[in-house]
């Protein structure tokens, strides 16, 4: 049986974990936990995610092979109202790329560029 979302994993890339893990954690109100089984080069921190959960997992991911920044895959994370998220991205050293627009009656989205550069979506239905 498919599942209804194809997506099955996300990679954040960070330059520097510290930074990344406050601001993510700042924006969302969510701790990241540690995968420690993913050795010495590759450090990483999941979002939290339940197996019976909606939603995919993900996880920021510092590695010396692989850069943050503009360009990439773009991720969307759920929110109640995205201005929300994306002030308190503004407010935890990113930047609001598109402040909250209309996509109709699809909801609302926005875009941040996070602490590394990347810049990552919001997505709410208010």
């Amino acid at each position: 049986m498919k599942p209804d979302n194809p997506v099955a994993w996300f990679e954040i890339y960070v330059a520097d974990m510290d930074r990344a893990r406050a601001f993510y954690t700042a924006v969302f109100g969510r701790e990241l936990n540690r995968l420690d089984e993913t050795g010495d080069e590759l450090e990483m921190y999941a979002f939290p995610w339940s197996e019976d959960g909606g939603g995919a997992p993900g996880a920021l991911v510092h590695h010396p092979l692989m850069a943050p920044g503009q360009g990439g895959t773009l991720v969307y994370f759920a929110c109640r109202d995205v201005s929300e998220e994306a002030e308190r991205a503004a407010q935890n050293g990113g930047t609001i790329h598109r402040p909250k627009m209309s996509i109709g009656k699809h909801g609302f989205i926005a875009l941040v560029r996070d602490s590394e550069g990347n810049v990552i979506g919001l997505y709410s239905r208010q």
